[in-house]
């Protein structure tokens, strides 16, 4: 094993291909371990573009600095592999917990980094350009079933970097006061009257993730008439079709509503956090709620939940039996969500 010092490590690259937002939170304890053991070192990431602007800054406090990689020209990537060999970073991680890139091992290896730590084969195939790296080893972690956020941390665990499970689960975003009470304004504007408040996001980018809108809405009916509960439907720019039948099946049949649309991600997540009950699909939606203390149900497809629950008090899933997600009924859905709203010492009208 290549063995070096903290105190010769003052620039650090990652290198991810990954990052939207559930992404960039899974390998937050990442960070926070790279921290605690190269202080003086600043972090920098190298992320590929994405559809929407990703504030990391809010969601991730432990990266200095980002640069943003566009691949599409290679006059772009040389450009790059310039400016990144000025910069002299002397540790690169690659962590490939999703896919391995060549472009990610390739860079690394090109813009001239000493120590060039990564994965040479996942769950028996192997990384083509592994012998690019120079600190390396196999992993198993579909085999093990691995979340992802022990996966980012086994990466660094080649290099001595460890944390404790409490350590990385204490390692996430805390919400602050002042968002909390933005929170409970906001919330106070809607209600009329004191209610139980359940919120819900039908959406999401991938449309095998989405459990049907018309689920979402029988269990709404169902937990309304309960519950007599007030809903928070949460929603980004890509969920407007899916949005605008909710709210006609919504003010149609008489529930009471409030639609919480492109909030900034910690304004979104102090809002959840006010909620008694979240119900999400698998996006990055759900791992905002898994910040927060909410009792949080995630809808999966089959064998994706241990890889990329929300971890923690108050998380619990439900995941389909095939690889359709609608095969998760919206009976099951009803009957987690009394239990859990029971849990919290409700009493049904």
């Amino acid at each position: 094993m290549i063995d070096f010092t903290s105190q010769e490590i003052k620039k650090i690259l990652v290198i991810r291909k990954h990052n939207q937002v559930g992404d960039i939170l899974v390998s937050v304890p990442m960070y926070y371990a790279l921290k605690k053991y190269f202080p003086q070192a600043k972090i920098t990431l190298l992320a590929s573009k994405t559809n929407y602007t990703i504030p990391f800054s809010e969601i991730n406090p432990y990266i200095d600095s980002v640069i943003n990689f566009d691949k599409s020209h290679i006059n772009r990537q040389l450009q790059l592999i310039k400016f990144l060999r000025k910069q002299k970073f002397d540790l690169a991680i690659v962590p490939s917990t999703i896919r391995t890139s060549s472009t990610s091992n390739i860079i690394c290896f090109l813009a001239g980094i000493k120590y060039r730590v990564g994965v040479s084969k996942v769950d028996g195939k192997k990384n083509k350009f592994a012998f690019l790296l120079n600190i390396k080893r196999e992993f198993d972690w579909s085999k093990n079933k691995t979340h992802q956020v022990f996966r980012n941390l086994e990466v660094i665990e080649q290099i001595n970097c460890k944390i404790s499970v409490n350590e990385a689960l204490s390692s996430f975003i805390k919400i602050t006061e002042d968002e909390k009470a933005e929170a409970k304004a906001i919330l106070k504007s809607k209600l009329s009257e004191e209610s139980i408040i359940v919120g819900m996001h039908p959406g999401g980018g991938k449309i095998e993730n989405i459990w049907d809108w018309k689920n979402f809405f029988e269990v709404a009916k169902c937990l309304k008439d309960k519950w007599n509960c007030f809903f928070i439907i949460t929603a980004g720019s890509i969920d407007k079709a899916i949005v605008k039948n909710i709210e006609e099946a919504f003010t149609l049949n008489g529930l009471s509503f409030y639609i919480a649309e492109n909030f900034p991600i910690r304004k979104l997540a102090a809002l959840i956090n006010e909620c008694d009950l979240f119900i999400s699909n698998d996006t990055g939606v759900m791992h905002i709620a898994g910040l927060t203390d909410t009792y949080l149900i995630s809808l999966f497809n089959k064998n994706k939940s241990y890889e990329w629950a929300p971890l923690g008090r108050n998380k619990f899933f439900i995941e389909s039996a095939d690889e359709n997600i609608n095969s998760i009924s919206v009976e099951e859905v009803i009957k987690l969500s009394d239990k859990l709203l029971q849990l919290k010492g409700f009493r049904k009208n």
